[in-house]
């Protein structure tokens, strides 16, 4: 239904409007009231009529006031809105669970950032960093494993948090082992207390699982029950560890230890992707895949709520009336003899 508006002012039930002309068709339809004469005719009785005050209070004022309120419950009736300011509906964000290898391992230093060689855990700190920089109205928790697993990080749309303790993590942190299947089990915990929507966990790993009690498959087919889908992300040059004047050397069939294999069995069941990084440019194409493949959830068209108005109108006609029974009072205290 479309609303009558004026400006930002409609109302809701524009029918009722059609009956404001109700008391002039009354009068105009119904027989006037006859005048039977007096029933007692006293000497004194046009002065009974002045002290009654029947003369302009009853002839003019009544009949306007009565008109007056009644064009105001009309208008109340209708329902008159006001559009408010634009509101921007909350959005269902993603639930995006970040889980980073901080095993020995990723001390290693055969990555090139900048210009400069650093360790493994350097490089994916400041991909990871321009990631989160791109995930503004996502929930995001962060994870860290090594032997053991930790939850640095609870879910969170404060992601200058999860930032701090991102940079705040060094290789070691959580043992020099790696525990992958843990990782993915505390993060799956952690998101399944999440309400029911998008589950994402993207986890980044430069070994193969050697510690911790949950298997990595096993780990996968909980993630799948609880609609979390794991990108895993093979991180780690191929180089042999040695250097030449400030160079990474690269040997033939010198690879990284990760578990390739594994990771694109976690992602294949949990209906993700697997990746595999060798240096950090490509890491940083492979968070940008996942953007691609995560997009966020852009902010809905702002909404204006419409405002209830018809109280005002409501009001008025109420002193209205109030006025209506004080007026022959009135008319009484001002006719009176002195």
């Amino acid at each position: 239904m479309t609303f009558p508006s004026f400006g930002d002012l409609s109302f809701a039930w524009p029918w009722l409007l059609l009956a404001l002309p109700l008391p002039i068709l009354a009068r105009w339809l119904l027989p006037p009231v006859r005048d039977a004469g007096a029933a007692l005719r006293v000497p004194f009785g046009s002065r009974l009529q002045a002290v009654a005050g029947t003369g302009i209070a009853r002839g003019t004022g009544m009949p306007l006031i009565a008109l007056l309120a009644w064009l105001l419950l009309c208008v109340a009736a209708a329902r008159p809105q006001e559009l408010g300011p634009p509101v921007a509906p909350p959005q269902p964000s993603r639930d995006l669970m970040l889980a980073v290898d901080l095993s020995g391992s990723m001390g290693d230093q055969d990555m090139v950032l900048g210009g400069r060689i650093v360790d493994r855990l350097t490089a994916a700190k400041a991909v990871i960093s321009n990631f989160l920089e791109r995930r503004e109205g996502d929930r995001v928790g962060l994870v860290v494993f090594g032997q053991r697993a930790y939850a640095l990080a609870p879910m969170t749309l404060d992601l200058q948090s999860v930032q701090h303790q991102l940079d705040a993590s060094v290789v070691g942190l959580a043992g020099r082992e790696t525990a992958i299947g843990d990782a993915i089990g505390l993060a799956v915990k952690r998101l399944s207390q999440q309400e029911s929507g998008q589950r994402v966990l993207v986890l980044l790993t430069d070994g193969m699982n050697t510690a911790g009690r949950l298997d990595p498959l096993k780990a996968a087919e909980i993630a799948r029950d609880n609609d979390v889908r794991i990108h895993a992300i093979a991180f780690g040059g191929d180089s042999s560890g040695f250097s030449l004047f400030g160079m990474p050397m690269q040997w033939p069939g010198a690879g990284n230890d990760s578990d390739e294999a594994t990771l694109r069995h976690i992602a294949k069941t949990t209906g993700g992707k697997a990746f595999r990084a060798r240096d950090a440019s490509e890491l940083a194409g492979i968070y940008a895949e996942i953007d691609r493949l995560e997009p966020v959830d852009r902010a809905a068209r702002p909404v204006r709520p419409r405002i209830e108005r018809y109280p005002w109108p409501l009001a008025a006609a109420l002193l209205l009336a109030l006025l209506a029974f004080a007026l022959p009072a009135q008319g009484r205290g001002r006719g009176s003899p002195g």
